[in-house]
């Protein structure tokens, strides 16, 4: 059998830790960051893991991970 091929959107944007989580960078900070509050813009820094279904979603795509 061939290999099976990654998602190369996916490759890109998550990684996938030791314990099996997927970590992905936070969403909604790309710009219009004048109406966001401080509140928002302090939780979203950083890294963030995702949900188990959308976990989910990503392994499916990420065959090696």
């Amino acid at each position: 059998m061939p290999k099976m091929k990654t998602k190369s959107s996916c490759k890109k944007r998550f990684k996938v830790t030791a314990k099996g989580r997927v970590k992905a960078g936070q969403a909604g900070k790309r710009h219009g960051m004048i109406k966001r509050t401080n509140k928002f813009l302090r939780n979203a820094r950083g890294t963030t893991t995702l949900s188990d279904p959308d976990a989910k979603i990503i392994k499916s795509m990420m065959p090696y991970s």
